[in-house]
């Protein structure tokens, strides 16, 4: 079978079984990106619209990010606590509001602090959108469904990068008024079509005991393992916003024009609307280890090789190198990121890694616009090289010690579906490298949360069961000890055939026997 033909049958299964939900969250992702223009083309519009220095852009650019990192853990405590979709639509008409806004200013001070406001209010919608999106899609599906979503963002970025480079070189402001109106339409659509999918901690009338152990941004800053993934993404961003910052500025030193630059990082967003549904079909069980050293050392290398840029082709092959460690980065990275937060913290977990973007959008313009001023781009770009040398042996030596981070094993999940009287049930269990059997659908166990460990009542789909948690459950959503999907585990070891689940969609009370596992049905498993 030709390669053609291969990515021909793949691509109807990379849009399929996904949820209506999901589809709408989609596209508002892509409307939003469509107006995607002012954080793009901000360092040209300052430098070659108003006249200011590199320096002076790059200090805009890091009030941007400072702005983002205030928004980032502000809207992370505001998604658990109000809502994914309260926190999307204060966010989305905040953007809107402070965008058109800064198209507006021009004295020098005034367009700094608008440029802050504008970051803290873009920012605030990451941490909700991606919540919502670990809420709605099943764990199985996840990987795919942020590839999917990662391509929206690019659809709308190769598009609005290309029309911005033309249209600015008629007039920044009709930039600044378009962004602010797609933002609106993007609000338009999460307030008309998107519900709230936060799940409840716990039903009313339950028992102290069953809710989870409470959660604040400390206790995230406490989670090593996942700062440490934080800390390595925070490498990366700052690699990946030198195409913003300092690749424009570079270019322009060389004599390019902002339509130039509209044309080489347009192929950053057409790389990915072309590729990255095929190489997410070809990575989705492979090694996340090796994902993350290969796309760190591609992303690092991509932009070392920008020191020989001369012309436009030139480039654009940089681009389309550090662009395929960004295609193959972003799913991988954000099942990590979703593996490692407790379903009723999401919002705080996901806001500490938006945090990473935030800072390297602060950081990176001081960097890249003080290091080009000074030292001139060659010194700049050596230093991108060695960041990713950095990154790659910083996940190499943290994914070591993660079980699960080997070539993933293909898997199957479980679907309730009603059949007469009888509820039926299949599942498989998937095992990850060095990791025990996990009850949770379509997940592998991480033997090591403490977070998890000794959890009495409870355990959400997505979340992962330790195999000292006693009386847990496993359902679609929060769903307590013999309701609708649940199934109750007392004591009962994770590692025990025929773990028991129920995914919300079917009656499996507790006590009720059902076909071992690897059959039709699950089966209730007291401690061995």
């Amino acid at each position: 079978m030709s390669a053609a033909s291969r990515l021909t049958r793949a691509l109807p299964a990379s849009f399929s079984g996904l949820p209506a939900q999901f589809w709408w969250l989609w596209t508002s992702t892509l409307v939003n990106r469509l107006g995607g223009f002012v954080a793009t083309f901000l360092a040209l519009y300052l430098t070659v619209e108003r006249g200011y220095s590199a320096s002076y852009a790059g200090l805009v650019g890091a009030l941007y990010g400072l702005g983002g990192v205030v928004g980032s853990l502000g809207a992370g405590v505001l998604t658990d606590r109000a809502g994914r979709r309260p926190t999307m639509l204060v966010s989305q008409l905040a953007t809107a509001v402070s965008v058109a806004t800064l198209g507006f200013m021009t004295h020098p001070v005034a367009i700094a602090a608008v440029a802050a406001a504008v970051g803290a209010a873009a920012s605030a919608s990451r941490p909700a959108v991606q919540a919502m999106m670990a809420d709605i899609v099943a764990p199985e599906d996840r990987t795919r469904a942020f590839a999917l979503n990662y391509w929206a963002i690019n659809i709308g970025f190769a598009v609005s990068s290309t029309a911005a480079g033309l249209i600015a070189e008629h007039g920044y402001l009709t930039l600044f008024l378009g962004e602010a109106t797609l933002v609106l339409v993007c609000a338009l659509v999460v307030f008309r079509k998107l519900p709230e999918s936060r799940p409840l901690v716990a039903e009313p009338g339950a028992e102290a005991r069953e809710a989870p152990a409470p959660v604040s941004m400390l206790t995230v800053a406490r989670d090593g393992r996942f700062m440490t993934v934080v800390s390595l993404n925070l490498l990366l961003a700052l690699l990946f916003q030198q195409a913003y910052v300092s690749l424009p500025v570079s270019m322009g030193r060389d004599g390019f024009g902002s339509g130039d630059f509209g044309l080489v990082i347009a192929v950053n967003g057409a790389l990915i609307v072309l590729l990255q549904i095929p190489v997410t079909r070809f990575i989705e069980h492979r090694s996340p280890a090796m994902l993350l050293i290969g796309s760190a050392l591609l992303a690092g290398y991509g932009f070392g090789l920008t020191a020989v840029g001369g012309s436009v082709a030139v480039y654009a092959v940089t681009v389309a190198v550090w662009t395929l460690g960004e295609i193959i980065n972003s799913p991988t990275q954000m099942g990590l990121v979703v593996r490692l937060s407790p379903t009723h913290a999401r919002g705080r977990y996901q806001g500490m890694y938006s945090l990473s973007w935030s800072v390297a959008s602060l950081t990176a313009p001081l960097v890249g616009g003080t290091v080009i001023d000074r030292y001139g781009p060659d010194l700049l770009w050596a230093g991108c090289a060695v960041v990713g040398t950095v990154a790659a042996v910083g996940y190499a030596l943290l994914l070591r010690r993660l079980p699960g981070t080997g070539a993933s094993q293909p898997q199957r999940t479980l679907r309730v579906v009603k059949v007469g009287r009888e509820d039926r049930a299949r599942m498989s269990v998937q095992l990850g490298a060095g990791a025990q059997r996990s009850a949770e659908v379509g997940g592998v166990d991480l033997p090591e949360r403490p977070d998890l460990a000794d959890r009495d009542g409870r355990a959400v789909r997505g979340d992962v069961v330790e195999p000292y948690a006693t009386g847990a459950v496993v359902g679609d959503g929060d769903v307590p000890v013999g309701e609708a999907g649940a199934v109750e585990r007392p004591g009962a070891a994770v590692a025990a055939v025929g773990a028991v689940v129920g995914d919300g969609d079917g009656r499996t009370d507790v006590g009720e026997r059902k076909p071992a596992v690897g059959v039709e049905g699950a089966h209730r498993h007291p401690a061995p």
